[in-house]
């Protein structure tokens, strides 16, 4: 075997890989309706017709709520307007705690932080990357009201346990599964088993309308409340005879006419891009299961994953090589779509410096509690370690892999792992 391209031998991959795209004639057509009609939109900011949007988003909608078996499910503008929506209809007050896991797109925090809420971070497993419910039983204060449960990478969190939690301590859950559209918890899609939850339309998921999310619930109430912050909450109170005025300071999170019905015919092809997703990776794990060091993803049982991202751990320790060298190695034999950390939220720079609103610190002045909250390393280890030493993800769900693709992606891996020794 030649020696390793990042030491000057030849790549293991020369063929650039194929993004994925689920766009097609169906979804042409659709639009050119849509366009003829000459109605981008039918919301309306006031109380009447018009408030719920037009026939083709109330089509997705209902399409929606069908397909994922919830009473309620509401388009939005962006999976971000989904959390922000989601977090206000709890009737958060500022001040309150929410507990969010630390990995995840920085929208899951920033949401919380939208209401003047202070964000939580509890630990996650190493097996799924998800919460891990005895750190988040470890973060509950008298404040805490809510968790925001993120079903990260395509697999669903333990939402039975942290059920359980939120009932002993009378909390809300939401569910950000954003990169898990289609995948199972105990029969249930991930998303609707918790009091709000929601999934990512965003261009590079396993469906998309470009931008866009579909929030869902099987609560009245908190339907009817998403449902105003959606659409301009503070103008239609009066007329919609609203009580509880609550955090009902509207946006505009409303969902077009266009996107809307790409929405219709991508819900379609739901089901067949998770299956090819799910084929890729288990040729994945077939090809990679004798690496030595390498810890392949895990399903946990009554669960289903749907591979947004294709999730492996690096032993560096085992190996004699760090994470990073190998990661190098790697994307120099050709590998694409190839990660070597995610996002820890709690080490950016709005987290760190504790710096949102204005430049005194609010909303963390809130009060003394909050003031005394740092995030700095070491209040999520695990989360650190999988981000300073051990995570190394593949992109599954940004290409298409047909089996050659894999195949090729299985030689560079064997050819790193063969040649560790010269790494060292």
């Amino acid at each position: 075997m030649s020696k390793l391209s990042i030491l000057g031998g030849p790549k293991t991959i020369t063929k650039k890989m194929k993004l994925h795209n689920s766009i097609g004639n169906e979804e042409r057509n659709i639009v050119n309706k849509v366009m003829k009609s000459g109605k981008l939109s039918a919301f309306y900011g006031t109380w009447g017709d018009g408030f719920y949007g037009g026939k083709y988003v109330q089509k997705f909608e209902k399409d929606c709520s069908n397909f994922f078996k919830v009473k309620y499910a509401l388009s939005v503008n962006s999976w971000t307007s989904g959390l922000i929506a989601s977090v206000g209809a709890l009737d958060i007050n500022p001040g309150d705690e929410i507990i969010v896991s630390p990995w995840s797109m920085c929208a899951s925090a920033t949401a919380i932080i939208h209401w003047n809420a202070i964000p939580i971070f509890a630990d996650i497993e190493y097996d799924t990357y998800n919460l891990d419910p005895a750190d988040v039983i470890r973060k509950i204060t008298k404040r805490t009201k809510a968790i925001m449960s993120v079903d990260i990478f395509g697999h669903s969190a333990p939402i039975n346990e942290l059920k359980k939690i939120a009932r002993k301590y009378n909390l809300k859950i939401i569910s950000d599964s954003a990169q898990s559209p289609g995948a199972k918890y105990n029969n249930k899609f991930a998303g609707t088993a918790t009091d709000i939850g929601g999934i990512s339309l965003n261009y590079h998921k396993h469906i998309n309308t470009g931008e866009g999310g579909v929030i869902f619930t099987n609560n009245r109430k908190y339907a009817e409340r998403i449902a105003m912050i959606r659409n301009h909450a503070e103008a239609i109170v009066v007329k919609k005879k609203v009580k509880n005025l609550a955090n009902l300071v509207g946006y505009n999170f409303r969902m077009g006419e266009i996107e809307a019905a790409i929405g219709i015919e991508q819900l379609k092809k739901l089901k067949k891009i998770i299956k090819k997703k799910q084929d890729t990776a288990k040729l994945l794990i077939n090809g990679l299961k004798g690496l030595s060091g390498l810890k392949l993803p895990i399903i946990k049982k009554n669960c289903s994953h749907v591979f947004y991202v294709f999730p492996l751990q690096v032993d560096g320790k085992k190996l004699g090589v760090h994470r990073n060298k190998i990661y190098e190695a790697l994307q120099a034999e050709g590998v694409e779509g190839l990660q070597a950390n995610f996002t820890h939220i709690p080490r950016l720079p709005l987290f760190k410096k504790k710096i949102a609103y204005g430049s005194k610190g609010f909303p963390w002045t809130i009060n003394k509690h909050a003031k005394k909250i740092k995030y700095t390393n070491g209040i999520c280890p695990v989360a650190d370690d999988l981000q300073d030493n051990k995570y190394l993800g593949i992109l599954l769900c940004s290409y298409v892999f047909d089996k050659q693709d894999v195949n090729n992606l299985i030689k560079a891996f064997h050819k790193v792992w063969n040649k560790l020794e010269s790494l060292k």
